[in-house]
């Protein structure tokens, strides 16, 4: 069974940074190519949940799946996917979670 996903504020802000960054600093096409790419890792969650890489040393239920140098940060919910947080993997990660991302 497939679920959906529900992309908070912080997580829309974080791809929409992302993609800004890559489009002004690189190309409108590597911008496009990040969205696309986002995209396809978003359904491969959706479809495969327990894909992810658990996390609870940064928050309780919390799961990880890469793409390219950022980390997709998701918990499982009963009818849905919740995507916290798309960062660098290069980011502080617990100081990422010490708030209460909810």
């Amino acid at each position: 069974m497939t679920r959906s996903c529900r992309i908070t504020p912080e997580a829309s802000q974080d791809i929409e940074a992302i993609a800004d960054y890559l489009a002004t600093h690189s190309s409108l096409t590597r911008a496009e190519d990040f969205l696309s790419g986002i995209d396809a890792a978003l359904q491969r969650i959706a479809q495969f949940p327990e894909i992810g890489r658990k996390r609870d040393e940064l928050y309780p239920g919390l799961r990880s799946v890469p793409y390219k140098q950022y980390l997709i940060f998701y918990r499982l919910l009963n009818d849905a996917i919740e995507i916290f947080r798309v960062v660098s993997g290069y980011q502080d990660l617990p100081a990422l979670f010490e708030e209460d991302p909810e």
